[in-house]
This record gives C-alpha cells, sequence and structure tokens, in this order.
C-alpha cells in the first residue's frame, strides 16, 4: 500500500533559509547583534553603541562614540518643507495612521538628501546615520500636527532615547522614563530577515535607493502582524481591562475569545517556540518604570501576567516582544498609534544595515513560485 508524506507547510517562506548576513542571529534560545547576546546589550550598551555597532559594523571605542552620537545630534533637524508637509497632511487627513505619516516623511526627506541616488558605502553610511537621526523628528512633528501644537526642536543635550521621547510629548524625560526607552530601542533593533528587513533587502537587490528601501519596510512594519502588533497588544487588554471592569474574569474572557478563534495579539513567534527572551527584560523595565513613576499603570501589568498565564496554561503559548511592549509604552503616556513608528526608530539601525550589506554583494531577490491555476486553455475554445 502506497503511502504519502505530508509536505512541510512553506507559505510565507516559514522555515527556508534564503540568504547569509554578517549582522544578525536568531536562534531558539538566542539574538546575538554583531556576536553580542541581546541580554547583555540590554544591561550594558546604549542605543547609540547598539547603532555604531550594526551600521558601522564594530563596537564603538569611546572616541568613535563621541563623533558617531555628536554626528546624530547634528542630523536631527528636517528641513522646513518637510515639517509643512506633515502638518499639512493631518490638517487635511486627521484619521491618517502615523506609520503612514512617518512613511511620507521618509519620501520627503529623500527629496532633500543630496546623497540619495548615491548607493557607495561611503553615502549609504552617512545616509544611515542621517535618517537614524531624523526619524523621530520627523514622528515627533505628526504627533505635534495630530495633537494641534508647534513640534519642538530637537534637543542636542539629550540621548537618542531622551529626545525621542520628548519629540513624541513635548515634555523632557526622566531618567528611568530614557532607560525603558533605551532598552526598548535595543531589542527591536534587529531581527534578521523578518518582513519588514526582507521587504528592504528586496528592493535594495534592484538596486534601489536607501530611502525607498526604508519606505518599503516602513510599509511592510505597519501591518497588525509584524510591527502593528504592539498596538494590536495593548488595544486587546484595554478590551479585556474593559470586560474585567464590566464583572467578567480574564479567564472567562479568554475562554470565549478561544472558543471564537479571536486572534490574541503579543503571542507566538515563528522562531521562538519557548519564547522570546526580548519580552521579559522590557517587561521587567516596564514594570520597574510603572512601580516609580506610575503605579497605577501597574493593574496593566498585573492583567498582562495574568493574561499570560492562562494563555500558557491553555495554549502553551509564549508572550513576544510586542506584549509588554504595549503596556510599557502605555504606562509611559505614549498614545497608542505612535507604538510602531518607535519601532521605526529602533528598526532603521537594522534595515540599513541590511540594505548596505545587500548592496556590498548583491544579486537581484527574485524567487520562484509554483503554479496553481488552471491548465493551458485556448482562448477560442472557452
Amino acid at each position: 500500500m502506497a503511502t504519502t508524506t505530508k509536505q512541510r507547510d512553506t507559505r510565507g517562506l516559514a522555515g527556508q533559509t534564503i540568504g547569509e548576513t554578517t549582522i544578525c542571529s536568531v536562534g531558539q534560545s538566542h539574538l546575538i547583534y554583531r556576536g553580542y547576546e541581546i541580554a547583555d546589550l540590554a544591561a550594558n550598551a546604549t542605543f547609540e553603541e547598539v547603532a555604531h555597532l550594526l551600521l558601522v559594523g564594530h563596537k564603538p571605542s569611546a572616541e568613535e562614540l563621541e563623533q558617531f552620537s555628536a554626528t546624530m545630534c547634528a542630523e536631527r533637524d528636517i528641513p522646513g518643507t518637510a515639517k509643512d508637509a506633515i502638518a499639512r497632511i493631518v490638517s487635511e487627513s486627521p484619521n491618517t495612521h502615523p506609520m503612514s505619516i512617518l512613511r511620507t516623511g521618509v519620501s520627503l526627506l529623500s527629496h532633500l538628501d543630496p546623497e540619495c541616488e548615491d548607493n557607495s558605502p561611503e553615502a549609504e553610511l552617512r545616509k544611515s546615520v542621517r535618517l537614524a537621526a531624523k526619524i523621530p523628528t520627523v514622528i515627533g512633528c505628526g504627533q505635534a500636527a495630530i495633537e494641534g501644537r508647534a513640534p519642538v526642536d530637537p534637543d542636542s543635550s539629550l540621548s537618542h532615547a531622551a529626545n525621542l521621547l520628548w519629540s513624541i510629548t513635548g515634555n523632557k524625560p526622566g531618567d528611568i522614563a530614557t532607560r525603558v526607552m533605551d532598552v526598548s530601542l535595543i531589542l527591536y533593533a534587529e531581527h534578521d530577515f523578518n518582513a519588514s528587513t526582507f521587504t528592504a533587502r528586496v528592493i535594495a537587490s534592484t538596486m534601489s535607493d536607501m530611502h525607498s528601501a526604508v519606505c518599503g519596510a516602513i510599509g511592510a512594519l505597519k501591518g497588525p502582524l509584524h510591527g502593528g502588533a504592539n498596538e494590536a497588544a495593548m488595544d486587546m487588554l484595554a478590551e479585556i481591562m474593559e470586560a474585567v471592569e464590566k464583572g467578567q474574569t480574564p479567564a472567562a474572557w479568554m475562554q470565549d475569545a478561544f472558543e471564537s478563534k479571536k486572534k490574541l495579539m503579543g503571542f507566538g513567534h515563528r522562531v521562538y517556540k519557548n519564547g522570546d527572551h526580548r519580552a521579559g527584560i522590557l517587561r521587567d523595565w516596564g514594570l520597574k518604570y510603572a512601580q516609580q513613576e506610575n503605579p497605577d499603570s501597574k493593574k496593566w501589568f498585573d492583567l498582562g501576567d495574568e493574561v499570560q498565564e492562562i494563555m500558557l496554561k491553555e495554549k502553551n503559548i509564549h508572550p513576544n516582544v510586542d506584549y509588554p511592549c504595549g503596556m510599557t509604552y502605555y504606562a509611559m503616556g505614549i498614545p497608542v498609534p505612535q507604538y510602531t513608528p518607535i519601532f521605526v526608530a529602533s528598526r532603521i539601525t537594522g534595515w540599513c544595515a541590511h540594505i548596505m550589506e545587500q548592496h556590498r554583494n548583491n544579486r537581484i531577490i527574485r524567487p520562484l513560485a509554483e503554479y496553481t491555476g488552471p491548465e493551458l486553455t485556448n482562448w477560442n475554445d472557452g
């Protein structure tokens, strides 16, 4: 009797190795940026150091870090034409998602960057630093327009993480808020051939420019199954909290969700089947912030822990980093729609590192597809 072997589901390129990289290694129990494990970086490095590691290719010396940070500070401002365009977009289309504003902002910057069409390694490194420096300003201009206030100017006395918070909120952050944001940026900076990075590499493989590749990556990150998952995870927790306040238990809400096959955001990962170790790092820092700076927000972490325990017990599915991200940013008073743009402010370093790597050893990315459509038919027969 003949037997059949079930083919592995490779939709979405699941389990397929499609290239090599020296930038990042993602495994069941590790996440490594150019030889450094993520927990080590989160505990001991700053985002500026990690950005240098990813973009330049090695851990910076004290002198290199000083120069790199100074360059980023000097490049934070954006031209007035870009600021005016962002304000007009929000004025004429107030429901525009901040990720769409950011995508347009980066596209605008491409027209204002004299090296936009230069794909040489030297020019691309300079463009990478400029993009990393300016994206928080673009985000801040968008949020200011949404709130109907004037945007604040970048503050060169602040670190990248602190300036990002300043740009979004218009308030100078304290030390704990700055550190929490710095850690979150480190955790989100790079993750090998994820959907947005792969998008950037596909675009770069055509020998298109860096700004075009980044715009494509932003479009990919916007989706709720990728970068938008942190927003969706917080929306889910808000829905559960509302149900709890009306008398339903988290367990009952979760059971209803299981029975209706509702997608629960912030759980599961294509690679980390035994848990995303970034999640625990960010959860601990977020809880620390809540306990010190916003005790009322601790209820979100209590609820989050309970929901996580139910998910593990009933489905054996662990949270990913987007799950504690939602609670952490919410405790810090960051508007939910800006969670994914903040992701961009971090991942821009990984994207640009991959774009440069693709350009250095390029071959156009052009996979094949298996045709499953109708059999060949003569047009005049029908």
